[in-house]
């Protein structure tokens, strides 16, 4: 396996092609029941009983300060650049991500995206294959928006050799702008790299309060599947799919969760502001 750094960098080069084939999804049956309801758990592992966080790489941000945020924990996260002060290429070549751009301010762990195209990542040291994973994010633009927005993502990146496409990539949260009012995912399939992008798009219809506010988003990732979970509630499914060019949806041998805001245009950006109130991951079922 690569370093991590060696690994992120590969994640700069990275595209999202829009365009996929469909395969074996269900929607569950109370889905027509709004998010906002409050009348279910509001985790995924409240409602299927997921057990207790592992304590390794999950984080609760409970340090730091607003006076004096503090870098997020190095025992469960790689900084962008590699260490404090130190940035590195954005997504395909698109500004930087730095380390300046992720701290803790007492409870919460905030991505800044800046006009100039800086912005955060972090990337968990943990790494396996199947598990469950979730987060309470929320993200907002600071400034007027623009053309330019920058996209919050939350993810599992293979821990290979290989990286991507040949391995997969798992966007259980990827938004084309901070904010926005429905929830959508992007599933790479492991692919031949010769191959046209193989994925599938989620995009929640059952949107309840936009993502400017507190939203918990979960994923799971099994020998037999990989399902998205909004506010306790499965939104996405999908198994299967493997073809002469890719192999099954939830075939990844091994990843690891990152947490990005994604500049997909270079400078001029709209400033924006990623939130994770806390990150908790669990063993696989």
């Amino acid at each position: 396996m690569r370093s991590k750094t060696a690994r992120a960098a590969a994640m700069a080069a990275a595209t999202v092609v829009v365009g996929a084939i469909a395969i074996t999804a269900t929607v569950p049956s109370w889905a027509a029941a709004s998010h906002a309801t409050g009348s279910a758990p509001t985790t995924a592992a409240e409602r299927y009983d997921w057990g207790d966080p592992l304590p390794g790489p999950s984080d609760e941000f409970d340090y730091g300060s607003a006076d004096d945020p503090a870098v997020p924990d190095t025992s469960k996260w790689e900084l962008a650049g590699g260490g404090e002060g130190q940035c590195w290429e954005g997504h395909a070549g698109n500004g930087q991500r730095c380390d300046k751009n992720t701290r803790v301010y007492g409870g919460v762990l905030r991505m800044t995206g800046e006009a100039n195209g800086d912005s955060g990542w972090l990337g968990s040291t943990d790494s396996r294959q199947y598990g469950r994973y979730e987060a309470r994010v929320r993200s907002m633009n600071t400034g007027d928006p623009g053309d330019r927005q920058y996209h919050p993502l939350l993810l599992i990146w293979p821990d290979t050799d290989n990286d991507w496409p040949q391995d997969g990539e798992y966007d259980y949260l990827e938004n084309g702008a901070p904010g926005e009012d429905c929830a959508e995912g992007y599933l790479h399939y492991p692919q031949d790299p010769d191959a046209d992008i193989q994925q599938e798009h989620a995009q929640d219809t059952d949107c309840g309060s936009p993502l400017s506010e507190w939203h918990t988003i979960g994923f799971e990732w099994t020998p037999d599947h990989v399902a998205g979970f909004i506010d306790g509630k499965e939104w996405f499914k999908f198994s299967g799919g493997e073809n002469d060019v890719r192999k099954c949806v939830q075939c990844m041998p091994i990843g690891y969760q990152t947490i990005q805001l994604d500049n997909f245009y270079g400078d001029g950006m709209t400033p924006a502001q990623y939130e994770v109130d806390w990150y908790r991951e669990y063993a696989a079922p």
